[in-house]
């Protein structure tokens, strides 16, 4: 029944952003955000991220697919803009959702939340699909591609999943507090 809801309140929020085009895009990444931010409360990481994988259990990950406060703040420094900061906030965190759920089986007790994640990901990647590579920093745009170019494994790193969405929450707060008007949380 929850699920309904949710899939109708992610159909609602896509027409709305369907009808508003880029312009206002600004509010559905807010809603669509804010889902995501009740989705990630610390309870919901820890049970399905830590309780329901087996102690120091690490996914292999891609170096650039860690993106904490302090690269922000570096990247922020280095005069990037904020849409393209929140373009690469939601590259490097779907794919971090996507590593996480290829090493789960679909009956392990985490697949359905990764599932929902992907979803209001997935929901996400509409509003960043009408930006072009050329709208957004050099820097960012080559990160992006690294991030999803194939062979790129070199550069792996092992990091718990409740890590990743972790920084995951922390950077959307950063970048989307602010513009969305969110409580301190």
């Amino acid at each position: 029944m929850a699920t309904i809801n949710m899939q109708q309140g992610y159909a609602a929020v896509l027409c709305v952003l369907a009808v508003l085009g880029l312009e206002a895009a600004a509010p559905g990444e807010c809603e669509l955000t804010r889902l995501l931010q009740d989705k990630l409360q610390y309870e919901m990481r820890l049970q399905y991220m830590k309780h329901y994988f087996p102690i120091d259990y690490t996914v292999q990950v891609q170096y650039e697919e860690v993106l904490r406060p302090s690269n922000i703040t570096r990247l922020r420094n280095g005069t990037v803009s904020e849409a393209a900061l929140r373009y690469l906030w939601f590259h490097v965190s779907s794919q971090a959702v996507l590593r996480i759920r290829e090493v789960l089986p679909e009956k392990h007790p985490s697949w359905k939340y990764t599932q929902e994640l992907c979803q209001l990901f997935d929901a996400l990647g509409e509003e960043y699909s009408k930006y072009q590579q050329t709208d957004v920093e050099t820097v960012v745009a080559d990160l992006v591609k690294l991030i999803h170019s194939a062979g790129a494994e070199s550069r792996s790193k092992a990091v718990r999943p409740k890590a990743l969405l972790d920084n995951c929450l922390k950077v959307m707060r950063m970048l989307y507090g602010v513009p969305c008007r969110w409580e301190s949380t």
